[in-house]
């Protein structure tokens, strides 16, 4: 979902009137958290899956128009200038070079674009979706032994506006043990809805992607957390479409191979991603709560032995 609240959003002087005014109102938290939360989230996402998939040229072209009045949207790195969707410009590739992969093998890279969130060592058994707002690692993972496993690791929250480039990336070279879909709801991942709702990635449709890295065998656990307007997750390596209707299998053994800086999969539209990885891992230093990162770029540095 758009996040108009977001600093650095400097589309709102070009804007006439009329959507000025709007992204004034919504500019208040609380109006921004009743607009896109108090709604029927679940029947608006069913709706936006369907509509963003309607291939008519008009109707693309003018949804697309819309959404630039009030989101940073820039396509200029699109490797396609024109689309027969919104679900293609959502989900639209970059062209070549657009994302230069960090090569130095001691970097995990960021998987996706992103806007840092809450981040840096796991504290015992909870981690902060928001300041002054930790969550249980057990009602995210849903699995003990995973969370005994990252008891004294890091964690990044990684945010993507609607804006942003959409598909994700192996942050090194890896293989993808297990994957668990657990179904919820699609709350707003934006900061007005962290602040109010109580465990709200634990509460969200999320799938847990458990992947061992080639260099040395760490366990590296990316969530995926769907939202309003996105509640749909491509996964190259498998042959399903996770979203609100999937039913099943909820635990789905695979193993596929990525190397550093290869697609992944997809969102319909922006989320968030969250990262694990178990000591002898930390966060690089310019990584913060509010930087903008870019896929690619370093996230994450192994540390010496001893």
């Amino acid at each position: 979902m758009t996040d108009l609240t977001e600093p650095g959003y400097n589309a709102m002087k070009d804007m006439p009137p009329s959507p000025r005014l709007l992204s004034r109102l919504l500019d208040q938290e609380d109006l921004n958290f009743l607009l896109t939360n108090r709604l029927p989230r679940a029947l608006l996402t069913r709706f936006m899956g369907w509509f963003s998939k309607i291939e008519q040229p008009l109707v693309t072209q003018l949804s697309i128009a819309v959404w630039r009045r009030f989101a940073d949207l820039d396509l200029s790195e699109a490797k396609e200038q024109t689309f027969r969707s919104m679900h293609a410009c959502f989900t639209r590739a970059l062209r070549d070079g657009a994302r230069p992969i960090n090569a130095d093998p001691e970097i995990l890279s960021s998987p996706c674009d992103a806007i840092i969130g809450a981040c840096g060592p796991i504290d015992g058994t909870t981690v902060l979706q928001a300041k002054g707002a930790p969550y249980p690692l057990l009602d995210l993972l849903g699995d003990e032994d995973l969370v005994a496993h990252y008891r004294r690791g890091s964690y990044v929250t990684l945010r993507l506006k609607s804006s942003m480039y959409h598909r994700f990336h192996a942050p090194a070279d890896l293989q993808v043990e297990h994957v668990t879909y657990i179904s919820g709801d699609v709350w707003n991942v934006n900061p007005p809805a962290l602040k109010r709702v109580e465990r709200l990635y634990c509460k969200n449709e999320r799938a847990v992607i458990r992947s061992r890295l080639h260099a040395d065998g760490a366990l590296l656990t990316l969530v995926p957390v769907a939202a309003i307007l996105v509640a749909s997750i491509r996964l190259h390596w498998l042959d399903v479409l996770l979203h609100l209707r999937y039913r099943g299998p909820n635990e789905i053994p695979t193993r596929a191979n990525f190397r550093k800086g290869e697609e992944m999969g997809w969102f319909e539209h922006g989320s968030t991603i969250i990262a694990f990885i178990p000591e002898g891992y930390r966060l690089c230093p310019e990584i913060r709560p509010g930087h903008v990162i870019r896929m690619g770029e370093a996230l994450l540095h192994r540390m010496a032995p001893g």
